[in-house]
């Protein structure tokens, strides 16, 4: 039962860092970065940058998830275990809502569109959600650390 909860948690936080991390990249590195290129190759870096970290995202969301109910099943359930722990469950089932309303909302409307005003709108609110879910997910880091 040990290995198999170190097994899981060290998936839940392998997860978790790439999420965070990569929100952190692209909002604090790549975001301000891209001001050194031209509109044209700046639309197709971005559309290359996001679908790749999406990709990632949409499998290490539901291991996230998945890994997190089994070691709260492991650990005796809600009703076992400290506060620290129930916030990172309710900012994790935020972040996973934030995360399919950017993909089932304005990067599904930047992929299906060759408009530069429109790719330009779902772009700026797409930036608005990955603020919010690095605020999340950096939060959600600061409470693990209570653990």
């Amino acid at each position: 039962m040990t290995m198999l909860y170190a097994g899981l948690k060290a998936l839940h936080l392998l997860c978790a860092v790439l999420w965070v991390g990569g929100l952190f990249f692209a909002f604090v590195v790549l975001r301000p970065s891209l001001v050194a290129i031209e509109p044209p190759q700046r639309m197709l870096l971005q559309t290359r940058v996001h679908r790749r970290f999406f990709l990632v995202i949409w499998h290490a969301m539901p291991l996230i998830l998945i890994t997190g109910f089994a070691l709260l099943y492991m650990l005796g359930g809600l009703a076992h275990v400290p506060w620290p722990i129930h916030a990172m469950l309710a900012l994790g089932l935020l972040m996973a809502a934030v995360f399919l309303a950017i993909i089932f909302g304005p990067y599904r409307k930047f992929r299906r569109t060759t408009d530069r005003t429109r790719m330009a709108a779902s772009m700026s609110t797409m930036r608005t959600l990955i603020a919010v879910n690095l605020v999340l997910g950096l939060v959600t880091v600061i409470i693990a650390g209570w653990l």
